[in-house]
């Protein structure tokens, strides 16, 4: 399970990199993962320092750090 959700964290790193800050629901489209794939990713990502998180207008937005 670990490793997938690195692999995940991977897409959505990658994804971010290529299109820049991006809404949850962009994310989860672009990348094709799941709900709870997704959140794992993100968890994974900022519990590394790798992104930063801002709420706008009750929208969570995601960027590189």
């Amino acid at each position: 399970m670990i490793e997938k959700i690195g692999t995940n964290a991977g897409k959505v790193w990658t994804q971010l990199d290529e299109a820049g800050r991006q809404n949850m629901k962009e994310v989860k489209k672009s990348t094709k993962l799941t709900e709870k794939d997704l959140y794992a990713a993100i968890g994974w990502l900022a519990r590394e320092g790798k992104i930063a998180l801002e709420e706008e207008e009750k929208e969570l937005y995601i960027s590189l750090h």
